[in-house]
């Protein structure tokens, strides 16, 4: 199995990247194959409404000048997707906000490609607002029929200059936490569906 953990902050080797890499350890340990994507600060625009996907139905976003559809191709290979993103303004990074965007749409024009895949959101937060950026990405696994896994708490690093989120303990534990809790997860879903693959699939 394989997860992927993608930064939608600019910011690389911060405080969003190092919590990101702290939930593929665990993955990494049991097994899973593990990638990182570096978004924040590439070239990736938000969506323009054209309903092109809808059209073609290739499980790819019509603009093809940025860095979306081979990021989407990642997403669709993994079995868990954890985007994580800094909290700017409340909310998240542009460059996570047109993955949302763009990734919802084409799955749910292509009769729902990110349906029983993990989701899982990380934030980055100076002090408040990181919450609102955790649903805002949770809104989107949620439509589009991806299974969230729970951890301790709220999947929040507080820091604000690079690197200071290696100082919450009680962060970097929960980041820990949601990895093996995905690792188990996957587990659990792999067996259900070599078990019960029409309950699960909906096939008839």
């Amino acid at each position: 199995m394989k997860a992927i953990a993608i930064n939608g902050s600019p910011r690389k080797g911060g405080n969003t990247e190092i919590l990101l890499r702290k939930v593929l350890e665990p993955l990494s340990d049991a097994g899973w194959g593990t990638e990182f994507i570096q978004l924040g600060g590439k070239r990736i625009r938000g969506c323009i409404a054209c309903y092109r996907c809808f059209e073609t139905q290739d499980a790819r976003c019509s603009v093809k000048t940025d860095l979306f559809n081979q990021c989407f191709e990642k997403m669709l290979a993994a079995q868990a997707v954890i985007l994580g993103t800094p909290t700017y303004f409340t909310d998240v990074s542009a460059e996570m906000k047109a993955l949302l965007d763009r990734a919802g749409f084409v799955s749910v024009a292509n009769g729902g490609l990110l349906r029983g895949k993990i989701g899982a959101a990380v934030v980055a937060v100076r002090r408040g607002g990181g919450t609102h950026a955790f649903d805002t990405i949770n809104h989107m696994f949620l439509m589009s029929g991806a299974i969230i896994p729970g951890s301790t708490y709220w999947n929040l690093g507080f820091g604000r200059d690079k690197g200071d989120v290696e100082s919450d303990d009680e962060g970097l534990r929960n980041m820990e936490d949601l990895g093996r809790t995905i690792s188990w997860l996957g587990s659990a879903m792999s067996a259900a569906m070599d078990t019960y693959p029409r309950a699960v699939t909906g096939e008839k």
